[in-house]
């Protein structure tokens, strides 16, 4: 690596050739400020935020992508360097919608609203025309109000180069220029797949979850409701985040006590039915591979990779476990058996889900995804780990100072195979863990490491379980997960079983999860190694690490399943899928 002798702020360094700017400061100890730049995601220099002063140049450059070279000075901080800045945000306020005090992004996590506040911005300043655009909220997942859009692309970007879809994109010219789909569709109408992705890459309120609290906040006050909540597996180390504790801090017991007080009747362990997952999905994984079924296996557990699937590969849809999610099959649980085991009339019960993803709120609307039947949703609600926090705070809950408490009976405990599914690589790893069980009682793995790790998109692995050769593939990102199925269908490579998540690094970093400010997003932080890393440690720990180990699973099939595959399992646990694109 050649270095380079360059001074930033008067201050010697040696930095990387090549690098921008930008970087470059960080070896200083130094924050430039950025608006449109997303570290591995977003970089053009749209903004103007990250303008600095280069000695012997006529005009300020755009630090995040101006590269640095021999001999550079560079001064981030000078009055001509902070009025630019000033000017530029008073520019970009003048046309935007400034319902800050009602704005989802008003609790500290607006960009913008920061910079401003650094600024000492005068919101008036520049009285601009104000453009008129509808808010599109017809989405089940996501809403987009273009009257706070910045046009900083970085929701294009992500839609774009992490999930290479592009179902957005720059529109018209000039001061008419917004971000919409193709034809000004609604996002409901374009092949998005709510992922969330665009949500948390935006520095503004312009995009955001459709919130759903008022919905559980009115099931909560209705007498005649049962309302009973279940949590996934990944919040218990990121919900922390929303209440200022550092990153993959385990808040379990903490957030267990928050529910209870926040009005829910029950709480239980989404662990529980993502044990009951594997159980039915490593049976389907065996019962193709004796039978001669449709390989590869592909997971399902992911309704933003499903939804892709139908839409980009529908060829491969036949491929997809019959299975439904975790938060599916759970809300089938209660509905059914839940229901019958404790006298209650199914229609009684709200079931609320909290999840780390965007797109578990499209999925309980989808079509054979009631198991109760008349008309009655396994889920009534999915609320984002956002949402969870959002209630916490508006009941009134002081979240740091309550004492551990946890789920309640009998869907509490869960095994460190369903906690790990938060993960990239965990719902895999899950499935090794029981499928190599059956295949060999006498094979006591319990970690298959090679399909860990957030740090690659595309994992391969082969095991030799009972004498049969298991190949394996993970990926996450539906950018990712496009390569892989390419190679597939054009036969370059061949699997047995493939696991897909639709967020890059998996759950714990779905398009629900609490926002991370730039200063964090754009650091050498490893935000999705730390939160995952968490869930590992959790699974570390644990007396019960495979699924088929799970009591509370036990008692579910003596009592009501019999067995994994069986015909009440699948009338109640699986589900069919759409070919909705053309192949």
């Amino acid at each position: 690596m050649n270095l380079v002798n360059i001074k930033i702020n008067g201050m010697s360094l040696r930095v990387p050739e090549g690098i921008t700017i930008l970087e470059a400061a960080k070896y200083a100890n130094i924050e430039i400020p950025t608006l449109c730049y997303l570290k591995d995601i977003n970089k053009l220099g749209a903004c103007r935020i990250c303008l600095v002063e280069l000695k012997g140049a006529r005009s300020l450059v755009a630090s995040c992508v101006y590269p640095v070279s021999e001999g550079m000075e560079v001064q981030t901080n000078t009055p001509k360097v902070r009025k630019s800045r000033k000017s530029t945000l008073e520019l970009i306020v003048s046309d935007h919608r400034k319902d800050c005090l009602s704005c989802v992004r008003s609790d500290g996590a607006c960009h913008l609203q920061r910079l401003c506040h650094e600024y000492g911005v005068d919101e008036n300043h520049f009285l601009g025309v104000n453009p008129e655009h509808k808010i599109d909220d017809l989405s089940t997942s996501i809403v987009r109000d273009n009257t706070k859009c910045v046009l900083c692309r970085r929701c294009v970007a992500a839609c774009q180069n992490l999930q290479g879809i592009s179902v957005i994109g720059m529109i018209d010219r000039g001061f008419a220029t917004h971000i919409g789909s193709a034809f000004e569709s609604s996002l409901a109408d374009a092949p998005c797949t709510n992922c969330g992705q665009c949500i948390v890459a935006c520095p503004t309120g312009a995009l955001h979850e459709k919130d759903d609290t008022q919905k559980v906040w009115d099931a909560i006050a209705d007498p005649d409701k049962l309302v009973l909540a279940f949590t996934a597996p990944s919040i218990r180390v990121t919900l922390g985040e929303a209440f200022d504790q550092p990153l993959g801090t385990d808040v379990t017991g903490k957030m267990v006590a928050a529910m209870r007080r926040v009005g829910f009747d029950k709480t239980f362990d989404m662990n529980v039915t993502a044990d009951l997952t594997i159980m039915e999905e490593a049976h389907e994984f065996l019962d193709r591979v004796k039978n001669g079924g449709k390989l590869p296996l592909i997971t399902s557990c992911s309704p933003g990779w499903i939804k892709y699937c139908e839409h980009y590969f529908p060829e491969f849809t036949d491929n997809l476990s019959s299975c439904k999610s975790p938060q599916q099959m759970f809300g089938a649980v209660l509905k059914t058996y839940y229901a019958k085991k404790n006298g209650i009339d199914p229609s009684k019960i709200f079931v609320v889900s909290i999840i780390p993803c965007t797109a578990k709120k499209y999925e309980v609307t989808r079509d054979d995804q009631s198991a109760a039947g008349e008309g009655l949703p396994d889920v009534d609600v999915a609320l984002t780990t956002r949402e969870l926090s959002r209630m916490i705070k508006v009941g009134g809950v002081e979240f740091n100072r309550l004492a551990d408490e946890e789920f309640d009976n009998p869907f509490e405990v869960g095994t460190g195979a369903a906690v790990i599914f938060g993960a990239t690589g965990g719902v895999m790893e899950a499935a090794l863990r029981t499928a190599s069980h059956w295949l060999d009682g006498e094979l006591n793995i319990v970690d298959f490491k090679e399909v860990r790790g957030t740090d690659e998109g595309i994992k391969r692995a082969t095991y030799n379980v009972a004498g049969i050769e298991v190949k394996v593939g993970v990926a996450s990102g539906l950018a990712n997960a496009k390569k892989l199925l390419e190679a597939v269908r054009s036969g370059e490579e061949e699997f047995h079983i493939i696991e897909i998540m639709a967020c890059p690094g998996g759950c714990i970093n779905g398009g629900g999860q609490p926002y991370q400010n730039d200063s964090v997003r754009n650091s050498d932080i490893d935000v999705k190694g730390i939160r995952a890393r968490a869930l590992y440690e959790l699974d570390r720990q644990l007396p019960l690490r495979k699924s088929h180990e799970n009591p509370v699973i036990k008692l579910l099939y003596d009592d009501y399943f019999e067995e994994p595959g069986s015909h009440t399992a699948h009338e109640i646990l699986h589900t069919s899928y759409v070919k909705r694109g053309k192949y």
